[in-house]
């Protein structure tokens, strides 16, 4: 039976164009177990085809026609085909990380078919070092980026000598899964419950948002942080992009990051954004293209937001974005980092002082020019809201594993948009900080060159922080 699909879910099949393809995607690098033989790959792979009866989630397809009014429904795939959603790939020689990566960026260019379920899991062999490469995407409608690491990361075991563990899409998994764990069924599971009771009870608040909407724009017209900017300047990124993409990912130790973060009294994610900074800089020089302004980041943040009646922190954990000045102007790595925290502390302090309800209005508010503008075909004409997006995942702690292969490394891929053809998605796990950068193919030139700037930037931090 065809059942509505959400306005989120719908918006991004909408949004959705050959040179804007809107699914997420993630990498996970997996060491065999000691004393695998030579098959065990393939028999990884078969394994998986066994599990041809998916969980809900991982059936349904989208659909419309004439009947549905022109509307997306979804709809139970009743030819569900499991070879053509699981697949084997193999590297060429020399099989290194280059290659692998170069893989990943050919997969996620090509959009998913919408006659069948909207994901797609790609097992890859052929590194040098033995290690297999787990590409698997999902489409944005039928999921969010947070949700789908976290779903990812569901199926997998601390214990090393667990066997006869379910992938994530099958049935079996869901059945195990404990009913105290919300399903992860769209966009809006990672929005906290309290957001969205606000948000549906914003008639209650409603006095309240001019307010809050003055003084947000009065903080971006004066060049303030907040959850608009005004101010970002054109570069060569905010263009209008194809749908070809190029993927780079690489891991930094979590504690050599946050002894940055102690000596010079900023946060990890601070050092983060001064990473990205640093590196933006001196890839944009290298190729002529520095701005005389710093460029700008829209940063999702969690905060702790008022409650209806202003009572502190009644109203629970918020999601908004801060659309935070890089400092990429500046020459001093210290200064560019010490740029970066004072904006995100005035940022998280504009929102803070909001509702959650009000928080969800303004940030909607300041993404709004970044998905209008291609839409009336205006990007490139104004400036862009922002340069492009930065994020941070928090993952997994301790090592796992699936069917005894550790897993040694996550790497997530997200969405370039027109105007915005970069996009930085960082998640932790097990002591390392994993950066997945997804740029467009041609907007973004020399993608691969970010992670040899984004190192050499973490040692002038070193330097500047003296530890």
């Amino acid at each position: 039976m065809p059942t509505p699909m959400d306005p989120t879910s719908a918006g991004f099949l909408f949004a959705e164009n050959r040179s804007q393809p809107m699914h997420v995607g993630g990498l996970q690098l997996f060491r065999k177990p000691e004393g695998a033989g030579r098959t065990f790959v393939k028999d990884m792979f078969d394994d998986m085809l066994t599990h041809d009866d998916p969980a809900p989630l991982f059936r349904k397809r989208p659909h419309r026609s004439v009947a549905t009014a022109g509307q997306w429904f979804w709809t139970d795939d009743e030819k569900f085909d499991i070879e053509y959603h699981v697949r084997h790939s193999a590297l060429p020689k020399p099989g290194r990380i280059r290659e692998l990566l170069e893989l990943c960026g050919r997969l996620h260019s090509t959009r998913l078919a919408l006659e069948r379920p909207l994901w797609e899991v790609h097992v890859i062999e052929g590194l040098r070092d033995g290690r297999v490469g787990v590409y698997s995407k999902m489409h944005h409608a039928l999921i969010d980026g947070v949700s789908s690491m976290r779903l990812m990361q569901s199926v997998l075991s601390a214990d090393p000598d667990e066997r006869g563990m379910a992938p994530t899409w099958s049935a079996e998994h869901a059945r195990r899964r404990p009913r105290s764990e919300p399903e992860q069924s769209g966009p809006g599971s990672a929005v906290p419950l309290g957001a969205l009771r606000a948000a549906l009870a914003i008639s209650s608040e409603a006095a309240g948002l001019p307010g809050a909407l003055v003084r947000t724009l009065s903080r971006g017209v004066r060049n303030e942080t907040s959850a608009v900017s005004l101010y970002a300047p054109r570069t060569i990124i905010n263009k209008r992009i194809t749908g070809s993409r190029r993927f780079a990912a690489e891991d930094w130790p979590l504690e050599r990051l946050r002894a940055i973060g102690r000596a010079t009294g900023t946060t990890l994610n601070d050092v983060v954004l001064a990473m990205c900074s640093g590196a933006m800089r001196t890839y944009l020089d290298e190729l002529d293209a520095l701005p005389d302004t710093s460029l700008v980041a829209m940063v999702p943040v969690a905060l702790k937001a008022k409650g209806p009646q202003g009572a502190s922190a009644s109203g629970g954990n918020s999601v908004g974005s801060v659309m935070v000045r890089l400092g990429t102007d500046q020459a001093d790595p210290a200064d560019r980092l010490q740029s970066v925290h004072d904006s995100m502390v005035s940022g998280k302090e504009a929102l803070g002082a909001m509702t959650p309800a009000q928080i969800l209005a303004m940030s909607a508010l300041g993404l709004a020019p970044a998905v209008l503008g291609p839409m009336l075909k205006m990007d490139g004409v104004a400036r862009p809201p922002f340069n492009l997006i930065i994020s941070n995942v928090p993952g997994p702690e301790e090592p796992l594993h699936s069917n005894g292969a550790r897993l040694e490394g996550m790497y997530p891929l997200s969405i370039p948009i027109h105007g915005m053809g970069l996009n930085i998605t960082c998640t932790s796990y097990a002591g390392n900080l994993g950066f997945g950068l997804t740029g467009c193919r041609r907007t973004v030139p020399r993608l691969q060159r970010l992670l040899t700037h984004l190192d050499d930037e973490v040692v002038a931090l070193e330097g500047a922080a003296g530890v």
